[in-house]
C-alpha cells in the first residue's frame, strides 16, 4: 500500500494533525495485539476521514467494517451533536476492543455496534444516511453499495476503502482473484453510473469518493 515514497509519506503525515492520545493508543495496540493491522485505516486515512466528516456534518453516518474502531472514531467525530455512527463487523472478537476505544474517545453513546453478517443487518436498519464508509469485504462491495444506496439522502456520500488493493486492480488480473475482480468491476460501475459523482483518491490503499446526485 505504499504508493508515495516514505519521505514523502513522512513528510505528510509530519504535517497533518497529529493523532490523540486515544487515536494513537489504538493504533499502537493493534499492531501490537491485533491480526493484519494493516487493515487499520492509520494516520493520515483517520485524519481526512475526520476532515470530511466535519465538512458534511452527518446526522446518521454507516460503516460497514468496523475492525478495531479507529475509522468509526475517526468519522463520529464529524457528527452533530445528536448524530449517530452504526458500525458492523463480523468478528465478534474485535467488539469488545473497539467498544473499549469508543468509551475512551467519549463516543460511546453516539456509535452503535452491530455483530453479524453485513447484509443481514442492512434489511434491518431502516435508516436514511449522510456517510456511509465500506470497508469490509471486497467481493460484497457492489453488494453493498446496491443494498444502501436507496437509503442514502440526496447529496449524501458513499466512501470505499481499499479500492486500489495493493496496485493490483492496474496489473494483469487472474479471474480467480474474487477480490480484484470485484474491485474492478465496482470502478466500472461508479464511474458509468449516472445517479452520481465520482473521484478515486490514491491515499493509502486507495479511497472511492461517491456523491449521489
Amino acid at each position: 500500500m505504499d504508493f508515495l515514497p516514505k519521505e514523502i509519506n513522512n513528510y505528510c503525515e509530519e504535517y497533518s494533525q497529529k493523532e490523540d492520545d486515544v487515536l494513537y493508543d489504538l493504533n499502537r495496540k493493534t499492531n501490537q495485539k491485533i491480526l493484519r493491522p494493516r487493515m487499520l485505516s492509520g494516520h493520515l486515512q483517520g485524519q481526512l476521514l475526520t476532515m470530511f466528516s466535519n465538512m458534511i456534518s452527518p446526522s446518521k453516518i454507516l460503516e460497514i467494517g468496523t475492525y478495531t474502531g479507529y475509522s468509526a472514531i475517526c468519522l463520529a467525530r464529524g457528527l452533530k451533536k445528536d448524530g449517530v455512527l452504526h458500525t458492523i463487523d463480523i468478528n465478534e472478537e474485535l467488539e469488545y476492543f473497539a467498544r473499549e476505544y469508543f468509551e475512551k474517545a467519549n463516543l460511546s453513546k453516539q456509535i452503535i455496534s452491530h455483530v453479524g453478517n453485513a447484509m443481514d443487518i442492512l434489511t434491518k436498519l431502516n435508516i436514511s444516511w449522510d456517510l456511509v464508509f465500506i470497508d469490509a469485504d471486497k467481493e460484497n462491495y457492489i453488494n453493498y453499495y446496491n443494498n444502501v444506496f436507496d437509503q442514502i439522502n440526496k447529496g449524501g456520500f458513499i466512501i470505499f476503502d481499499n479500492v486500489l488493493w495493493s496496485g493490483k486492480v492496474t496489473q494483469e488480473i487472474n479471474p480467480k482473484d474474487k477480490e480484484t475482480v470485484a474491485l474492478v468491476e465496482l470502478a466500472k460501475i461508479l464511474e458509468s453510473d449516472n445517479r452520481v459523482e465520482n473521484v478515486l483518491l490514491p491515499v493509502r490503499d486507495g479511497l472511492f469518493m461517491v456523491r449521489k446526485k
